[in-house]
């Protein structure tokens, strides 16, 4: 179509492809509720707040329409689904535009995996955005499967589905000018830059925006939320499966920073979805804590968009992509229709995607492990321990007394004090390291899986070393996944077999072995609400305090092996 017949079409002097009649829309610019049709050809909204014609008309009457939400920043690997699937599970939910991270893949797969994302991306329903992998691997701590330099992600650039750089993971190295993270940042200098600096502030802080960091999602309070908006960071709210910021950060949202804040879900897995929701959750838990109903919708959709420089969406306007979300309650947010890119969201939608086939199977060549393997020597008691925090991916770097016997430290579920390993499985160099953590609480048996972010090993906590040595030794056979032990037998599993971080099942499987998941690892009593992805997190030596890499224990305030 013409442009010159697209203007005519607004002019009503032919018809749209589709109407929308009888619903309002809410303006994310003014908060007016306009009534009239909304006019669409081609995927594009061409009139509102008007009568129109149309070869299809939808009776929308009684309800309101606000633009597509935007989830600003995620990893779709933590869906544990492929991006087909994601995109059959959460585009009915309002999801319209997601822009997504594929460090998880690229970790194990290098830049084929990313190249995975950016083809199916084509392919999909949902408009998905990718932010090329600034850290691949995230730190010089720990064995990941692939490595990516400037030049790498700059072959990558020029997709029609790149914004620009992903989360900037390694602030210490930006602060401090590490030459790698240098050639990355100037490769990359004027276009979108996403952040990622959990606890920095002050000068620091002032050193990580000067380099061109744009956003951030990791802050957990307000005050640090605070200080990042004042220095220029359009401010993330995130809440995911773990970390769950949404609570603390709900204060700092209102009509003033609403035009610089957005939502995000970071990593947020199939059983929270079916249970709760997405963004879509995020919305409505918002506007039931209190917050300003306008400044909620503004920050999943205008605000979004204008963050990332996608300026054809956030509004229901004359000129912008046709995402739309029909809504017969602003404050409950639960979607009637919903269109993407003018295409009404159906099972018939999803079903004509050419589906393009997964990279990386057979990706885990884990050494056989014993139970031998996960013996912890030490010759003091002095040790250092993993400090879960519920819902926050930060832990705590304890210290606690633990008496060798034999020269190993052993696991005492009594004090909740765990073993947790990690065994390297990317064929490299069969590294196996130990340690301690507290707060799964569990008494018994061993839980294992190979998303352990973010070069993705296989990360373990047990209380018995027969049990911790069949687990890990069944993610081999499964291709990666999870997996719950107790006394010899595999109570619970999930196959992973894309990059051992996806599933190649429907989402509503993956649902339904999640909860056998959970009720096998409550079984052996595990107190977590989500201990898989709390799992995944302590193997992360980016986030504060004390996590683990196949290298041994990280000290992440001194950003050293221990």
């Amino acid at each position: 179509m013409s442009l010159e017949t697209r203007i005519a079409q607004a002019r009503g002097e032919g018809p749209a492809d589709l109407v929308l009649r009888g619903a309002e829309v809410l303006c994310t610019v003014t908060g007016a509720r306009i009534a009239g049709d909304v006019a669409i050809s081609e995927g594009v909204i061409i009139g509102i707040g008007d009568s129109y014609e149309g070869r299809e008309v939808l009776d929308l009457s009684g309800q309101v329409l606000v633009p597509g939400f935007i989830d600003t920043h995620l990893h779709i690997e933590s869906s544990l689904v492929t991006p087909f699937e994601f995109d059959r599970l959460v585009a009915p939910r309002g999801v319209t535009t997601a822009i997504c991270d594929p460090h998880e893949i690229a970790n194990v797969a290098g830049a084929a995996g990313i190249r995975y994302f950016l083809d199916a991306a084509t392919c999909t329903v949902m408009d998905i955005r990718v932010n090329l992998s600034s850290c691949v691997p995230s730190t010089h701590m720990e064995t990941a499967g692939a490595a990516l330099d400037a030049d790498d992600l700059l072959a990558l650039a020029d997709h029609p589905q790149v914004i620009g750089l992903a989360e900037f993971m390694n602030f210490p190295g930006v602060i401090h000018r590490d030459p790698g993270c240098m050639a990355k940042l100037h490769a990359f200098a004027g276009r979108h830059i996403d952040g990622h600096a959990p606890l920095l502030s002050g000068r620091d802080l002032n050193a990580y925006v000067t380099a061109g960091i744009r956003t951030e999602h990791e802050s957990t309070t307000a005050g640090e939320a605070r200080e990042k908006l004042q220095k220029g960071l359009r401010c993330l709210i995130r809440e995911g499966s773990v970390s769950r910021d949404m609570a603390a950060l709900a204060p700092l949202l209102t009509p003033v920073t609403a035009p610089y804040m957005c939502l995000c879900t970071d990593d947020r897995n199939p059983l929270d979805i079916a249970e709760h929701g997405h963004l879509d959750h995020m919305i409505r838990s918002l506007i039931a804590m209190g917050c300003d109903t306008l400044a909620v919708y503004r920050a999943a959709t205008l605000s979004a968009a204008e963050a990332f420089g996608l300026k054809d969406r956030g509004q229901i306007a004359p000129g912008k992509r046709a995402d739309i979300v029909a809504l017969p309650d602003l404050a409950e947010c639960r979607a009637s229709l919903v269109l993407c890119g003018g295409q009404v969201v159906t099972d018939a939608a999803f079903a004509a995607r050419n589906i393009i086939p997964p990279v990386a199977r057979n990706s885990v060549r884990a050494p056989k492990v014993a139970a031998s393997d996960f013996r912890h020597a030490g010759n003091t008691p002095d040790t250092s321990v993993i400090g879960i925090l519920e819902g926050k991916i930060i832990t705590q770097h304890l210290r606690e007394q633990v008496t060798p016997e034999g020269g190993d430290k052993r696991p005492d579920p009594a004090r909740d004090l765990l073993r947790v390993a990690v065994v390297e499985r990317h064929g490299k160099n069969g590294n196996i390291a130990t340690g301690f953590v507290r707060g799964f609480g569990m008494a018994r048996g061993a839980i294992a899986a190979t998303v352990a972010h973010d070069h993705h090993n296989i990360v373990a906590v047990g209380a018995d070393y027969e049990d911790l040595a069949l687990a890990v030794n069944r993610l081999s056979e499964i291709e990666g996944g999870f997996v719950v032990a107790l006394n010899g037998q595999v109570l619970a599993e999930l196959p992973l077999p894309v990059a051992g971080l996806m599933s190649l099942e429907p989402h509503e499987n993956v649902h339904t072995a999640l909860v056998a998941l959970r009720r096998a690892a409550t079984a052996l009593g595990v107190t977590l609400q989500e201990p898989f992805l709390q799992l995944a997190f302590i193997a992360l030596p980016v986030i504060p305090h004390l996590k683990i890499t196949d290298y041994g224990m990280v000290d992440v305030d001194r950003f050293e092996v221990i």
